[in-house]
């Protein structure tokens, strides 16, 4: 039976808005990033029926699905398994000051070859993928024919993308970049994974964020638009 899942990126959160890594560090949603969360919501019950929510267990994706659970009257499943990227000796820094003092790893690998990218004292990109994927199976699995809603990060949602549109995370860079809660849909059914929509955002209108409101340095030093995490 084919299951459908709704990968939604959490809303805005302090490490969007200060231009840090923060991977797995516990940093909240602004008030913006609540706002966000509520208008996918509100979409979400207007579009789908979702039978069950999971959310990563960093407080970003767990509050954002905490949005999701009030209107449509679900619990929570917590799953650390969803988590963003650990970013090890990145994780707190801002993505200025990664550009510099990792020029390699950070400046060229983790912006133009993401899915080579191995985040110092932390998981490379390919481990991500491993985790989410399995991640994913592990619950499509439990709820055979049935809409699942996960909140998560975003790069998982961009690992998730890359394995299921091109087959594997070296396309990363050729994918998607989600913006805050934006919702991404995927299915599951016989083993197989099928992209259905990618980065649905176009109802947050007036609280919709782009790459482009966070990453004007990388971007003139290397044409990159990056993503925050």
């Amino acid at each position: 039976m084919k299951t459908t899942l709704l990968l939604v990126r959490h809303g805005e959160s302090l490490g969007n808005k200060e231009k840090f890594f923060a991977g797995h560090m516990d940093v909240p949603l602004i008030d913006s990033g609540i706002r966000q969360a509520e208008r996918s919501a509100q979409y979400v019950k207007e579009h789908y029926q979702v039978d069950a929510i999971y959310a990563s267990d960093l407080m970003r994706a767990y509050r954002t699905a905490e949005c999701f659970a009030t209107l449509l009257g679900l619990d929570i499943t917590k799953d650390s398994g969803l988590r963003e990227i650990h970013a090890g000796e990145w994780e707190g820094k801002k993505h200025e000051d990664l550009f510099k003092l990792y020029s390699e790893e950070y400046g060229k690998t983790w912006l133009n070859n993401t899915g080579k990218a191995v985040c110092p004292g932390g998981e490379s990109v390919k481990e991500l993928g491993d985790r989410i994927i399995k991640t994913l199976e592990k619950i499509a699995k439990k709820h055979p024919g049935e809409t699942v809603l996960i909140a998560t990060h975003s790069t998982p949602v961009r690992v998730a993308h890359s394995i299921v549109a091109y087959g594997s995370v070296d396309s990363i860079n050729q994918g998607i970049r989600p913006t805050n809660a934006s919702i991404t849909e995927i299915t599951y059914e016989n083993g197989k994974w099928q992209l259905v929509h990618a980065c649905i955002n176009e109802h947050l209108k007036e609280f919709q964020t782009t790459t482009n409101d966070t990453n004007k340095f990388e971007k003139e030093n290397t044409g990159y638009e990056r993503d925050d995490t």
